[in-house]
């Protein structure tokens, strides 16, 4: 996403909801699967405006309906293509280029939301080698009892020699639609909501072949935060910094332009890579080889080309950036809303950083020097005082990324739902979307500091 002040190509999720869902038809699914009965919730309902599920566990992923998958045990279990369930033909619609390829399709168990939503967006960490890729879907029940259509939430792959990971635009059903990532009520003022949902995960080889994509984690937040201009102030209770690389999208301005004009919008994707490199992940220079030799931070290049969303022309797609991360061994990904900055303190306590989403006007954020019609960052820890310590990649260079913000006017600008753009119009605030990175095998004590904040 970009810093500057005209509208970002993340349009404003409800006025997109409701466009998206008055076109008719959603894309027809890559195979069919059976419904399943819905499956009982471990967890009571909670009070948080958020309802995050995953499917991580070998009895979990047994629990789902299976078309030519298997379940795998071992210290990352995950879903992989066993025998395939039959052929397909996709065209890329990037390319123009039509393959063949075998399928293989895993449908999770129905999710009953403990939050009837008005937005749902799925995330999901995998392996796919070169000749492999995958489709990640989500239809739900409406409070009316009626249902939607089978909507496609992404395609993606690691890489970009087999197909272009894509979003896809123009689905939608007349109730609800679904914007890049995000699905949405078309109309939430309406009171209907989202109560139920299931997601389904095809996987894709090239045939004759043994390869097979292996995704460890599958999930999805549903949310109904309230709407809202301005949010209660919090009490700060830490005070602690963590050493997270710092890099500028600024110092990549012009490189690469066939990703989103360059290092300019590389807010996304600059973030995540200094999340990654803070766990340890990191590229080899083979991995490097195509950037060019005199860009500084080449690996900022590369997560830019390898988060690039294909429709949405961007790298702020937020599931591409949450499977991105977990590229690298060792690192899981996710996407959420967390409800306070008390989470965000929470998170920072077990030595977790977040990347937060935010718009805001330059004279709403102190000491920004901009405004923005989206923007991530990374919160890396709070001041003696509760003032957010962030690492800001909109800064004319890494020396200059660590920012420290207003505690108050912070938690507004992220946690809002509604706000005044440049123009005095109302447009919308994320709600507290934000990106979690951790390890694939959390200690102790940031497994609870994880489930505190709802994400297991």
């Amino acid at each position: 996403m970009s810093r500057a002040q005209q509208p970002s190509r993340r349009t404003v999720l409800t006025a997109a909801a409701a466009v998206a869902a008055a076109l008719a038809g959603a894309a027809a699914p890559a195979a069919a699967a059976q419904r399943p009965t819905a499956e009982a919730d471990d967890d009571p309902a909670q009070a948080r405006p958020v309802d995050y599920r995953a499917w991580t566990t070998y009895r979990e992923w047994r629990l789902g309906s299976a078309r030519g998958v298997r379940a795998v045990a071992g210290s990352r279990p995950g879903v992989v293509i066993d025998t395939p369930a039959g052929r397909t033909d996709y065209t890329d619609p990037h390319t123009g280029t039509t393959a063949t390829w075998e399928y293989a399709v895993w449908t999770a168990p129905v999710h009953l939301l403990t939050v009837p939503a008005t937005e749902v967006v799925a995330s999901w960490n995998a392996h796919t080698p070169a000749g492999t890729w995958l489709q990640v879907e989500l239809q739900g029940t409406y409070s009316d009892g009626t249902t939607t259509p089978w909507y496609v939430m992404g395609r993606w792959a690691a890489g970009d020699q087999d197909i272009r990971r894509t979003s896809v635009d123009g689905q939608g059903d007349g109730k609800s639609g679904i914007s890049t990532d995000t699905f949405a009520i078309g109309d939430a003022s309406t009171g209907l909501r989202l109560t139920s949902y299931q997601l389904r995960l095809t996987l894709y080889r090239r045939p004759g072949t043994g390869l097979t994509p292996t995704v460890w984690r599958l999930g999805a937040m549903g949310s109904d935060v309230p709407d809202r201009f301005t949010v209660p102030p919090s009490t700060p209770g830490l005070a602690r910094e963590l050493a997270v690389p710092r890099y500028s999208q600024e110092i990549h301005k012009g490189q690469y332009p066939q990703y989103d004009n360059g290092g300019e919008a590389w807010c996304s994707p600059t973030s995540s890579q200094m999340v990654v490199e803070y766990w340890g992940g990191r590229l080899t220079p083979e991995q490097l080889s195509w950037v060019d030799p005199s860009y500084a931070d080449p690996q900022v290049d590369n997560a830019a080309r390898f988060t690039y969303d294909y429709q949405y022309e961007g790298c702020g797609n937020w599931p591409f950036n949450a499977a991105y991360a977990a590229t690298f061994g060792g690192i899981q990904g996710v996407v959420t809303r967390l409800v306070s900055l008390a989470d965000l303190e929470t998170l920072i306590a077990a030595g977790i950083p977040a990347i937060t989403s935010q718009s805001f006007l330059a004279s709403e954020l102190t000491g920004a020097g901009y405004g923005t019609s989206g923007h991530l960052m990374t919160v890396i820890g709070f001041t003696a005082d509760g003032d957010v310590i962030a690492n800001d990649p909109a800064s004319p260079d890494d020396a200059a990324v660590r920012r420290v913000y207003l505690r108050r006017e912070f938690e507004n600008i992220w946690l809002r739902t509604k706000r005044y753009n440049a123009s005095g119009k109302v447009a919308s605030g994320t709600g507290g979307v934000c990106y979690l990175y951790f390890p694939a095998r959390p200690a102790p004590h940031q497994r609870r500091a994880l489930e505190a904040v709802g994400v297991r």
